[in-house]
């Protein structure tokens, strides 16, 4: 039997693209996680094949001009795995503007009403929807659905939604809608599960911490505010966005500098952030590594942690408070030197970390009957997509 055209999706096939990657899984109908891995450096010289299939795991080096061949390169080795019987995918949607939140099953239709949407989020989009197309242009009957990662946000109150813009323009859906919905999603159900409900509906704040970074804060459960807001450029600094910017340093750039709007998006989303200031890497571990001797290095980190810091006081204060500080993301889940440089600035909120379990990466990382807890939780959108997948196939 063709491991990809089933007529049930027993097992689901995962897709998270980004602007020069795919990560995906492969999830049977308990949501054991059977095969994973990822295509990165997409569009670059050399790219990279890892996957993980029955405890194995490989890395090629191979050409990836676009995403079209790397989901070729992905669909031929899913072909060979016999124990593999894929019946849906399931992909995240970074918008899906004022119309879409809730996942949706794929129709020509919806992808006509994403592509007018990627002014709302080019770096991310056109990935998102090629990927798709490649998906039904190789296996038309295989079902897919989209999962956006701005659900989680969308009933945040509407003063923390509006932008400080002539009101035509917010009838228009300029207004922040915030993003990693997905992570936030996974995030407070594990909450929920290793703390239980009251502590899940006490004041919460998460921090993704990774390649892109926000932060949230939570009560009842539920997103009060967010860093990010339009776009996913704005909120904290991260590994090649700037973050939040003054506006008139657009304005100079757009009027001074002489740089266009493609050359402006780049700069923003990718040139800056971390890789901008060290003008080394967007890759917090490697700048860690190269700090002692780096300025530069050690410019982009404590940058990074200064601004994490006041944006993370902004959203306490929007709590009133804070009983609970949960990291996740490539870097809140695997860097405790950047936990912990983080943490010593908020004393006056009564947070500390206990050295020990911190550097072991432990689920509490503040000490024994010590408030507010601050926790390390990994995230798993992929699992958040497969699960909504399954719900709208059911449906």
């Amino acid at each position: 039997m063709n491991p990809v055209l089933q007529e049930m999706p027993s097992q689901l096939l995962v897709l998270n693209s980004g602007s020069s990657s795919i990560k995906f899984a492969v999830f049977d109908l308990d949501e054991r996680r059977i095969a994973s891995g990822k295509l990165t450096r997409i569009g670059q010289e050399a790219g990279q094949f890892v996957r993980t299939d029955q405890d194995q795991t490989h890395c090629d080096v191979l050409a990836l001009p676009d995403h079209a061949v790397a989901l070729d390169v992905l669909f031929d080795w899913l072909h060979q795995q016999t124990n593999l019987q894929i019946g849906a995918v399931g992909h995240r949607m970074v918008h899906g503007g004022e119309r879409y939140w809730t996942p949706q099953r794929v129709t020509a239709g919806l992808l006509t009403d994403l592509r007018s949407l990627v002014p709302l989020a080019p770096d991310h989009l056109p990935a998102e929807i090629s990927l798709v197309e490649a998906v039904a242009a190789r296996y038309s009957r295989l079902p897919q659905v989209v999962c956006f990662d701005t659900a989680f946000h969308h009933a945040m109150p509407a003063l923390a939604r509006q932008l400080p813009v002539p009101r035509h323009l917010a009838e228009e859906g300029v207004k922040r809608y915030g993003f990693h919905g997905l992570s936030y999603d996974y995030v407070m159900g594990r909450l929920r599960q290793e703390a239980g409900e009251a502590v899940a509906n006490g004041r919460v704040l998460v921090a993704h911490l990774g390649n892109g970074a926000s932060m949230a804060a939570m009560l009842n459960g539920k997103s009060l505010d967010t860093t990010m807001g339009f776009t996913p450029t704005g909120g904290l600094m991260m590994g090649t966005r700037t973050g939040d910017l003054d506006p008139g340093v657009l304005l100079y750039l757009l009027n001074h500098r002489g740089i266009d709007r493609s050359k402006l998006t780049h700069l923003l989303n990718d040139e800056s952030g971390l890789l901008g200031v060290s003008g080394r890497s967007a890759d917090m571990q490697e700048l860690l590594q190269h700090e002692a001797y780096e300025p530069a290095a050690a410019e982009a980190i404590a940058l990074f942690c200064y601004l994490a810091v006041k944006q993370l006081g902004a959203l306490v204060a929007v709590l009133n408070g804070l009983d609970t500080l949960v990291f996740t993301g490539g870097i809140g889940e695997n860097a405790p030197t950047i936990r912990a440089r983080i943490c010593e600035r908020l004393a006056y909120l009564g947070i500390t970390l206990d050295p020990v379990r911190n550097q072991g990466h432990e689920a509490i990382i503040s000490p024994e009957g010590h408030g507010p807890v601050v926790r390390v939780i990994p995230t798993d959108e992929e699992i958040m997509i497969a699960r909504y997948t399954r719900q709208v196939l059911r449906s």
